[in-house]
């Protein structure tokens, strides 16, 4: 974290959330790494005791009314965690953000309100068996019977199939264009959510990913949110919570690799002095917090552009970037820590190895890196396209400028 970014309210924000991040017993992180729990409703809890659920979200809600700008500094401090922690941390924030900008009043106080209080979980079904990253090729039904629609369909990779209370799901609602014909629902587990399948992963454990299957599902109509055909317009608006939270966390979790790593080149010895003396050690921590600084820059700079212009092609195209560039700088530094420690990284005497797990579904989640690149490229080119040549024609400071060889076709 670039420490002159920070106002004094945003250090003690950090403070109270480096003091939760103390809290968090090992033994938790243990038994989840192993596959002995399935969701940590108690972690939940206690993250709500201290009023650090929703921060974004309006008091009315109980939550803190904070920013983008404060919010991503509580993230990058709870991804310390590892990403399971950091996931289920985020869901709040991911969750919330349909309900709190597209929801009804009604919805809010039913839903939003116990998800800051930590009184329900909830989770996001919505990549299926077939879909990967098209998310437009949704295949899940609702089809509206009097007071309420009857779902069917499977949803998989559901961080907090076993263990959520309430589900954020995408439906088709229409045959039309999917852009227009999908549309977004808020389902009790107890309305008729089966898991079928829970997933055995490399990392990111312990949160109950699975796969959910709705056969004839009964989803009152007022679990709507902002009536039908709105699909894609809330799916576009939860790329910048689901973006921002994996960039923020991806901070933390590569800090966390690079200090151990660190620490361990002061102490380790190795042909008579220790091991940060040597250029192969001490410039892979330099390459390492040179592109930890970077990525905190551009997540840091993404936040405020998000607080400032809300959800446009611009913003689009900088959480982008910042969800890829965190990730890609995570995976990386934590490979730099786990080859500066050499074999010992390799076991479980540290946490690295866990890290590495770990960072490598950052790569992946809430649209892969590739998909990113896509988008990145996308806004850009229409950007650039768009706007007059910059301050000055750089393109004529050529000798032969205004020689007849310019043919581009």
């Amino acid at each position: 974290m670039i420490e002159a970014f920070l106002t004094e309210p945003q250090k003690v924000l950090r403070d109270e959330v480096r003091d939760f991040v103390k809290w968090v017993p090992r033994q938790l992180l243990l038994d989840m790494d192993s596959d002995n729990v399935t969701y940590p409703r108690e972690y939940i809890a206690e993250a709500a005791r201290r009023t650090l659920l929703g921060l974004r979200f309006d008091d009315t809600y109980d939550g803190r009314g904070l920013q983008w700008q404060d919010e991503i500094i509580a993230l990058e401090e709870v991804g310390i965690l590892g990403a399971s922690l950091a996931c289920l941390y985020s869901l709040v924030s991911i969750v919330g953000e349909a309900l709190h900008v597209f929801g009804s009043e009604q919805q809010k106080q039913a839903y939003l309100k116990p998800l800051i209080r930590g009184e329900t979980c909830c989770a996001e079904a919505l990549t299926e068996p077939r879909g990967g990253s098209d998310f437009f090729g949704t295949t899940t039904e609702a089809v509206r019977e009097g007071d309420h629609y009857i779902l069917n369909g499977q949803k998989r990779f559901v961080v907090g199939a076993e263990g959520a209370d309430i589900f954020l799901v995408y439906a088709r609602t229409g045959t039309g264009d999917p852009r227009t014909s999908l549309s977004t629902f808020i389902v009790e587990r107890d309305m008729g959510v089966k898991v079928e399948y829970l997933y055995g992963i490399m990392g990111t454990r312990g949160g109950g990913a699975g796969r959910l299957v709705f056969k004839d599902t009964e989803v009152p109509a007022e679990n709507i949110l902002c009536g039908e055909g709105k699909g894609s317009e809330i799916f576009y608006q939860m790329m910048i919570p689901e973006r921002m939270t994996s960039a923020a966390g991806a901070l933390g979790l590569a800090r966390a690799a690079l200090e151990i790593a660190a620490r361990y080149s002061d102490r380790r010895k190795a042909f008579g002095q220790t091991i940060r003396k040597f250029e192969g050690v001490s410039f892979k921590v330099a390459d390492s917090i040179t592109m930890l600084d970077a990525a905190s820059g551009l997540v840091h700079g993404a936040a405020v552009a998000v607080d400032r212009y809300g959800g446009t092609g611009y913003t689009r195209r900088l959480v982008s970037e910042a969800k890829k560039c965190a990730t890609d700088t995570a995976w990386e530094i934590v490979n730099h820590a786990m080859q500066i420690m050499g074999g010992i990284g390799y076991t479980n005497v540290y946490p690295i190895e866990r890290m590495l797990r770990d960072a490598r579904l950052m790569m992946i989640w809430t649209g892969t890196n590739e998909v990113m690149n896509l988008i990145i490229q996308h806004e850009y080119y229409r950007e650039v396209l768009s706007l007059p040549e910059a301050v000055r024609n750089v393109e004529m400071d050529a000798m032969e400028a205004n020689a007849n060889e310019k043919i581009y076709e």
